[in-house]
């Protein structure tokens, strides 16, 4: 007679998503606590990456979020199709995320001050830019400059999506272009860069803030480490492209926890659009007044 386990059952009824393990320190983590925490590990400080309405949640003042262009989706230009269809991509990448594409932009305010947000999530196709994400980086540029408000972007991507080609590849000069501009009008511009931030994403406009900010231990290059290796035909250093060999570098700014995030950005913006002049947000509140 087979030995029954009556416990088997109410184990497996669980839901499947109630822990999470730490890549870091290995460590299980009830998602309820990571969720409070930020989706930071609390045993070893490992920043897990955030959706787009996480970070906007985590970043801006509540209820102060107002999105722009949000019926922009991207086309299948070249009927592109390697293991699936680009289309059947785009679909179920919208299904996971409930995003239209990987970046959402608008404005908000953080701890009171007005400013433009655009905000890339990795679980859209790997944060990937095509036209629809280099467009919405424009556009918040744009928009930045048309309001006299600071610019925040928040990068987390794998780079230019291949599935749109030269298409692709072209949002790197459209998205510098419109960040051009806003700084020939002394708009301040603050690039954050979370992990993965690599390929196109990182050699057009995440690397050209005003003040260049990184999570702890964030992937931050252009090429791979193995392509990298390659063409250079040495060894690479250890921790190399990973935020903290950047900042010893000269490449960042400053690498800031996720939980003090929100007020190092209110910080900067005080320095960079004071209040009482100078470019920005504080530039155009004294015009008002």
């Amino acid at each position: 007679m087979p030995l029954k386990f009556p416990f088997r059952a109410r184990r497996e009824s669980y839901p499947p998503d109630l822990w999470t393990q730490c890549p870091g320190c290995g460590q299980m983590l009830f998602n309820k606590h990571l969720d409070r925490d930020l989706r930071v590990c609390a045993a070893c400080g490992h920043h897990f990456r955030l959706t787009a309405t996480a970070r906007l949640a985590q970043l801006l003042d509540p209820g102060t979020f107002s999105e722009r262009d949000e019926g922009l989706i991207p086309v299948d230009p070249i009927s592109f199709v390697d293991s699936r269809a680009y289309a059947d991509r785009l679909e179920a990448a919208r299904t996971a995320t409930g995003l239209r594409d990987a970046a959402v932009w608008g404005f908000g305010s953080i701890e009171g001050r007005r400013v433009a947000i655009c905000v890339l999530d990795f679980g859209f196709m790997g944060g990937s830019m095509g036209s629809v994400v280099g467009e919405k980086v424009a556009r918040a540029a744009e928009g930045a400059l048309a309001e006299s408000l600071p610019l925040i972007i928040v990068s987390s991507s794998g780079g230019a999506r291949m599935q749109e080609g030269t298409l692709a590849l072209m949002q790197l000069v459209i998205t510098l272009g419109a960040l051009d501009r806003l700084r020939a009008a002394g708009v301040p511009f603050v690039s954050v860069m979370a992990d993965p931030t690599t390929g196109g994403v990182f050699a057009s406009f995440a690397s050209v803030g005003d003040v260049n900010l990184a999570e702890p231990n964030a992937l931050i290059g252009f090429a791979g480490a193995r392509v990298s290796a390659g063409t250079i035909a040495d060894e690479l250093p250890p921790g190399f492209q990973r935020s903290e060999f950047l900042l010893s570098h000269g490449f960042i700014d400053r690498i800031v926890h996720r939980s003090a995030l929100r007020a190092e950005l209110a910080r900067i913006l005080g320095y960079l659009a004071p209040a009482g002049g100078g470019s920005g947000s504080g530039t155009r509140e004294a015009s008002r007044g």
